[in-house]
């Protein structure tokens, strides 16, 4: 049997990120009688099986309703389908309805996860050695990790006051900067958003140094009890400066793996950027699965576009798991020794703690606490020893949650005594 030296397969192999990824999507697999604090997946609460088949034939309807005979629908949804996809109208008109973003269906390439939307979009920026990507630091270790795979380096800006100073230093140094990836609400891994000041500002800077702004948006629509939700960089976009990253896995079905990107950007040899894209992946996987874009685009016409009114039992219990998180945090830890973020939405808290977070305590709070959660280290670029972790208020509800917070505040007193 022939062995491979992993020193002759591409670098991205024996990357950080990559490793990263892989270890935060398994661990919870290695110890399933441990709570999961760990991953950003939304609440199954309300996953209904009957649901799938119910949105296929909402789907197979509005073909019918387009004019499509029985032969078209079936080909539609059953055969090899239009590279850049089959729900692109719906998923414009989604964007619409929820974001007040009014792009053509043309400039959206309907995607097999945002995961793919963020691999392909940086490939298609990688020209040559000179090129880089930046990233508000700490970053979403999907695009550290995808940046990777396209070999395009990541250079991190720890704020967007920062960016000018990133960006100026690049280019002194010969580099090239293509793009600066944001997530603008409730961030993965921080939690953290930017107001509406710092979007027009960051706006500006992008415009004036011809630089574009990868935002992704999985979060947006779960801003806490009482909190307005704030536009998003697209939404405010007038110079198409903006490539949009999508996806439904937070606010439709996770198990469909469909997302999509939005750009409408014009490229020199006529026609957009979406239809560059969609070059790449008909060389990646041709097309995203017409049955899963039927799924996702049943949901679409079953809640009339609007996601945001879909998702407000979600919103609720995302809501009430943060309040949870910071009054449980409150009262296990008054005297200031462990600090934590209070996010005005989404998933996600960052706790700080004076002592080290690494992957070997996770293995101890996993073995011998029966709690999993993720150390910050893992989201950023230099080794530099990072002292605190992110928790998920997504996936664990109720008596649960609370269990799993008990035994992460047993395991941060055993530490601090």
């Amino acid at each position: 049997m022939a062995d491979l030296d992993v020193t002759t397969l591409h670098a991205s192999l024996t990357d950080r990120a990559l490793n990263s990824m892989n270890f935060l999507n398994e661990i919870s697999h290695h110890y399933p009688d441990a709570i999961s604090l760990a991953a950003g997946r939304p609440t199954e609460e309300f996953f209904d099986l009957d649901d799938v088949p119910r949105y296929l034939e909402l789907f197979a309807a509005h073909l019918r309703d387009r004019g499509l005979d029985e032969p078209a629908v079936r080909r539609t949804i059953l055969q090899y389908g239009r590279t850049k996809g089959i729900v692109h109208e719906l998923v414009a008109r989604n964007l619409a309805v929820d974001e007040d973003i009014h792009v053509d269906p043309e400039a959206i390439v309907v995607t097999a996860g945002c995961q793919e939307a963020m691999l392909l979009t940086l490939r298609a920026l990688r020209a040559d050695a000179t090129d880089v990507l930046l990233a508000i630091s700490p970053a979403y270790v999907g695009i550290t990790g995808a940046a990777r795979v396209v070999d395009l380096p990541v250079l991190p800006v720890p704020d967007v006051d920062d960016l000018l100073t990133v960006v100026k230093g690049a280019r002194a140094d010969g580099l090239r900067p293509r793009g600066f990836y944001v997530m603008p609400d409730f961030a993965n891994p921080s939690g953290l958003s930017m107001d509406l000041p710092t979007r027009h500002r960051l706006l500006e800077i992008a415009a004036a140094e011809g630089l574009l702004l990868l935002e992704d948006n999985p979060y947006g629509l779960f801003p806490a009890a009482g909190v307005d939700r704030l536009p998003t960089l697209k939404a405010l976009d007038t110079e198409r400066r903006v490539v949009y990253l999508g996806s439904f896995a937070k606010t439709g079905l996770p198990g469909a793996r469909v997302g999509y990107v939005v750009a409408d950007q014009t490229v020199s040899s006529g026609g957009l950027f979406a239809d560059e894209l969609s070059k790449l992946k008909s060389m990646v996987t041709v097309n995203t699965s017409p049955i899963a874009q039927a799924v996702i685009g049943g949901k679409l016409l079953d809640c009339d576009f609007s996601l945001t009114a879909a998702n407000q039992r979600e919103r609720e219990i995302y809501a009430g798991n943060l309040q949870t998180v910071a009054c449980h945090l409150a009262s296990a830890f008054p005297q200031g020794e462990v600090t934590w973020t209070v996010p005005s939405g989404g998933f996600f808290v960052v706790i700080t703690v004076p002592f080290a977070v690494d992957d070997e305590l996770l293995t101890t709070s996993a073995q011998e606490y029966g709690v999993l959660w993720t150390p910050m280290a893992h989201f950023y670029e230099s080794d530099t020893p990072v002292n605190s972790l992110r928790i998920s208020c997504s996936g664990a509800t109720g008596p649960q949650l609370e269990a799993a917070l008990d035994r992460l505040t047993a395991l941060i007193r055993d530490r601090l005594s």
